[in-house]
Order: C-alpha cells, then structure tokens, then sequence
C-alpha cells in the first residue's frame, strides 16, 4: 500500500466512525434527557413537628386535620370538615380516596398522642391508626361508608403536661382580615403643604 492509497483508506472509513460515534453521543443524551425529564417529581418535603408550649391543655385551634371520604356518601369529608372547623380545628385539607373505608379511621403518629386522642374524641365508634411518617403530628380523619357520626359534645381540650409536638407553622402565613398583607403597604399619613 502506498501513502496515497493509505490516505484515501482513512478517509473512507474515518467518516462512519466519526458519524457513528455522533450518533452515539446523541443517543446517550437522549436518553439521560429523556430520564430526567420522566423522572418522578420530588415529594414535598413534610417539615416535623415543633415542640410547642399550649399550658395546661390542648385546644382545638392548635391540632391541623385533614378529612378524606372514603365511602360513596357525597360530600361527607366537606361536612365533617365543617364541624370540625365549627369546634376550633385547623382543617387543612378535604378532599376523597379510591381506597374504600367502612369504619371511620383517625390516622396520627402514634395512639397515645394528645392531638389523636382529642380529634377520635369526636368520632364515636372509630378507629386509630398509627402512621409513623406523619412527623408533623398533623391527624388524619378517614370517613367511609359506615360512617358513625360526629360527637358535637366532645370536648375541645385535652390536659397535658408539658409541651406537645404540633405541625410547624407555615412559612406564609393567612392574613387576618383587617390586617395589612405584606404587599399592600399600610395607609400613612403624608405630610401636605
């Protein structure tokens, strides 16, 4: 082989190779493109509970609940989320399951926690399921299909001794009404020549 036709050799094939390896550098950056653009959202993030001083007793305004429907009743989670709201509980949520639920159900982190005790009060005939991933220690209420009704006569505080780990307050918090909200700046009294 002369130099000439070793040159003419190279040439031939260098231009597969190089549109082979092209093709090979597309294909990996699709398919790490196509990985993270299919990957699963991350969760949020539940923030744990604070231990928080209440006194002497535990009130309803300071446990956060949310209300699944688990049954075919329409509506059920909305109502009892009402009275619930009615005795002073933080409702965070309401809203349905597909898994289906006889008996109602109070979900906490542990049984003997004072917010769980306080909120199956209420629910007469329920049941108490622990969830050791509810680091908030926010409780929730499943309701189903034999849905046992809400004791309005539960009582609306619970004594405890010493602080008691509840949900972190959220980092923006709901203006009350009459108050300023952050971006709207409070009326001042100019000065007027």
């Amino acid at each position: 082989m002369t130099s000439e036709s070793t040159r003419r050799y190279l040439r031939i094939a260098a231009t597969p190779i190089t549109l082979l390896l092209l093709l090979a550098l597309v294909g990996v950056a699709f398919f790490f493109g196509w990985k993270g653009l299919t990957a699963p959202m991350p969760g949020d993030v539940v923030p744990p509970c604070v231990p928080t001083d209440v006194g002497k007793t535990l009130t309803t305004k300071s446990v956060s609940v949310n209300v699944i429907n688990g049954g075919y009743t329409r509506g059920l989670a909305g109502d009892v989320g009402k009275q619930l709201t009615a005795k002073g509980f933080n409702v965070t949520d309401v809203g349905n399951t597909e898994d289906r639920v006889k008996q109602t159900v109070i979900v906490g982190v542990a049984k003997d926690s004072p917010e769980v005790k306080l909120v199956a009060a209420f629910f007469p005939k329920s049941a108490i399921q622990e969830d050791a991933t509810k680091v908030d220690h926010s409780v929730t209420v499943k309701v189903g299909t034999t849905y046992g009704g809400f004791n309005a006569k539960a009582p609306t505080s619970l004594p405890v001794t010493g602080p008691v780990c509840l949900p972190a307050p959220s980092a923006s918090p709901t203006p009350t009404p009459g108050s300023p909200s952050p971006s709207t700046p409070s009326a001042s009294p100019s000065a007027t020549s």
